[in-house]
């Protein structure tokens, strides 16, 4: 007699899914290891021929396949469902259970079922985490699935729900170790690099005109009681150097740290960083966020990058640079109205560098702060970026 048959009334059928269950989500924080192993412990359980996990992706936009049993196997990895797509999306964005035969579409158009399969999908959901991804079970020959069948799986995906949860938690960890660990690398080099660079813009522009300041100067005082006229010119050059270098010795302490920040906070920074845009209309809209300074400055780079992106690519009309804050995030949005990355799809953090623009300084910089770049683009259309910073 089959798990369906009994309904798992059966106390040693009942154990024997728990004790796999448990086995599987002791087997390691690994999204696609919990997939595999509870997998074909659902299809025993429902009685079914097939089985999907799809998860939620980051941008929690759409759903990955990230196990199956044979044959949806051969597709771990390749299947990408946006929310309301099919049956499996359709589950996720009304996060209620469905029902569909293979008339109605079920989101897998190559999968080897049968003609007249059918499936079920049910949204596994957590407390903390909210929707974390969707269970779904098919069958090589037409079946109505009964509210037991649905009850029964809706309880298999609350039990992994945590479970997925805390794997997609620490696959998040992982990637934002990874992004420190390359921060950290790049830092150590660019830091190099930027002392070579300050050196050398300090001898070759502010210790030169510094030589020739006192090099007039000197001159001046010899002849200020000889030739007055000429003391007078050397007075004049010298005032024309003391402001050059007081110009290039501000540039150089703008490139350390916008004294803009200390001056006007992030908001106004903001505002006066977009007024110095050329060619292009900027419209903004922002509001006073109190950040800690190291966020402001992430913040302010990422809008100083996005933009200069605009200028450089874009060749766009109008921009919007929009801040805001609300009780659980920061968010920084620069969009343009330009051509866009000309890929024809839209553009995602992935993209690093398509089209001359390049995502990954702005990423990385978001990903050190707690949070991540969104970057959405459309030939003809423009481009917005988006960075999300947790409030924490």
């Amino acid at each position: 007699m089959t798990a369906r048959a009994l309904g798992l009334a059966d106390a040693a059928a009942e154990n024997a899914l728990l004790v796999g269950i448990i086995e599987a989500i002791s087997a390691g924080p690994e999204l696609e290891v919990l997939a595999a192993k509870v997998a074909p412990l659902i299809v025993a359980a429902t009685d079914t021929d097939a089985c999907c996990v799809h998860v939620l992706d980051d941008t929690e936009r759409s759903l990955t396949l990230v196990g199956a049993t044979p044959p949806l196997d051969r597709q771990v990895g390749e299947v990408h469902l946006h929310l309301g797509e099919g049956v499996t999306g359709k589950a996720a964005s009304r996060q209620e259970p469905v029902v569909a035969t293979a008339e109605a579409g079920h989101g897998h158009s190559t999968m080897p079922l049968g003609e007249e399969h059918s499936c079920l999908a049910v949204p596994m959901t957590t407390a903390p985490g909210g929707l974390v991804g969707v269970l779904t079970v098919y069958t090589r020959t037409r079946r109505v699935f009964t509210d037991d069948d649905i009850r029964l799986l809706t309880t298999i995906g609350r039990l992994l729900a945590g479970a997925v949860h805390q794997a997609r938690l620490h696959r998040r960890l992982l990637a934002r170790e990874r992004a420190y660990e390359r921060f950290t690398e790049q830092a150590i080099a660019a830091q190099e690099v930027e002392r070579r660079r300050l050196a050398a813009d300090i001898h070759d522009g502010i210790t030169q005109r510094l030589c020739s300041l006192r090099f007039h100067l000197d001159a001046a005082s010899d002849a200020l009681t000889e030739d007055p006229p000429f003391a007078s010119r050397q007075l004049a050059l010298a005032r024309e150097l003391a402001d050059l270098t007081l110009d290039e010795a501000r540039a150089a302490i703008t490139n350390l740290r916008p004294p803009v920040l200390d001056d006007l906070g992030l908001a106004d920074s903001l505002a006066s960083l977009a007024r110095s845009i050329p060619g292009v209309t900027v419209l903004v809209d922002v509001e006073e966020c109190l950040l800690p300074e190291h966020v402001e400055i992430a913040l302010y780079r990422i809008a100083q990058e996005a933009l200069q992106n605009v200028v450089k690519h874009a060749d766009a009309t109008r921009v919007r640079v929009h801040l805001r804050r609300d009780p659980s995030e920061v968010l920084l949005e620069v969009s343009d109205d330009g051509r866009g990355i000309d890929d024809g799809v839209p553009a995602t953090v992935e993209d690093r560098s398509p089209g001359g623009y390049g995502m990954t300084s702005m990423t990385e910089r978001a990903e050190l702060i707690g949070g991540r770049l969104d970057v959405r683009s459309r030939p003809g259309i423009g481009t917005t970026v988006t960075a999300r910073i947790p409030v924490s």
